[in-house]
């Protein structure tokens, strides 16, 4: 992890990234996406997303740091401002928090959360993190949190950036107007994954993405100052894919294709995720990988 850190700031990576999986369940209750019941064998070993970014802050000096993403309704909304502004102050002020509702009915339960829990846990985060994080002392009181006037720090080095992730054909699971709604009225950004290649994939995205930048204009927010950071779950083939491959699945000059639709969409960032397969044999070889799609990609 620490190799893979300081090689992605070296070979020109703008920002490195974390995911969270809780639990690998033998049977799970959900599937991983409309199209593959079975979860990746690399979400058994996922660790824990935090204590990565504080390995990664420390043996690095310029790259942000984010999660792609945090599930809110796993975390005691407090304690999780608090990690994340403690991992701010260490390293420099370079986090940016990707939340997500979640879809693991497994994973929620584990938390004794339910999916009917999700919308309003995420809400009540992003209300404790704004509290949190302005001046002492803090004052909350929401359905599960309350505050009465106390100090919490460490605060961040300045306001950490939150974006939200879902979106359009985000694995399959469309997002509602409620959830856009939510990305424009209370977040930084949104960080949807591209599944759909090409000029489709480009206009699909792109569209969402005015129509969140609309909502906010309408809530009197700049929606010049919110970023798009699309997620691309890179799963490599020996041969070329076909015509009905989904993005980021292929050889790597279709991957380098479908970096090209990010752009075109409008992605202000792309997340390369090389997690999600058992392609490589070593470790050195996805680095490898990794240094030659940031080497090709000029497009940022």
């Amino acid at each position: 992890m620490v190799e893979a850190a300081r090689t992605a700031e070296v070979a020109g990576y703008s920002s490195l990234w974390t995911y969270e999986r809780l639990l690998f369940p033998d049977s799970p209750t959900d599937p991983y996406s409309p199209t593959t019941a079975e979860w990746p064998e690399s979400s058994r070993q996922a660790a824990d997303p935090l204590a990565i970014l504080t390995a990664a802050a420390v043996v690095t000096e310029h790259v942000r740091l984010g999660t792609a993403v945090l599930i809110a309704a796993l975390h005691t909304p407090v304690q999780l401002a608090k990690q994340l502004a403690t991992v701010d102050q260490i390293s420099g002020g370079r986090v940016v928090a990707g939340l997500g509702s979640g879809w693991s009915s497994d994973e929620l339960r584990a938390t004794g959360a339910t999916r009917a829990d999700r919308g309003r846990f995420l809400d009540e985060t992003l209300n404790v993190f704004d509290a949190v994080w302005g001046s002492d002392p803090v004052t909350v009181r929401g359905p599960r949190v309350v505050i009465d006037h106390a100090s919490v720090l460490p605060k961040p080095v300045s306001r950490i950036p939150v974006l939200l992730g879902g979106g359009g054909s985000n694995l399959g699971r469309h997002t509602s107007s409620k959830a856009l709604q939510r990305i424009a009225e209370h977040a930084d950004g949104w960080l949807p994954v591209l599944t759909t290649p090409g000029p489709a994939g480009a206009t699909e995205l792109r569209g969402t993405w005015e129509r969140i930048r609309e909502m906010a204009s309408a809530a009197g927010r700049d929606p010049g100052r919110m970023e798009m950071i699309v997620v691309g779950n890179v799963t490599f083939t020996d041969r070329p894919a076909g015509s009905g491959r989904s993005a980021f699945a292929g050889t790597l000059d279709q991957i380098m294709d479908d970096i090209t639709t990010a752009a075109a969409a409008g992605a202000d960032e792309l997340i390369v995720d090389l997690n999600l397969q058992d392609w490589f044999t070593s470790t050195q070889q996805m680095l490898e990988t990794a240094v030659e799609i940031r080497e090709r990609a000029v497009v940022w």
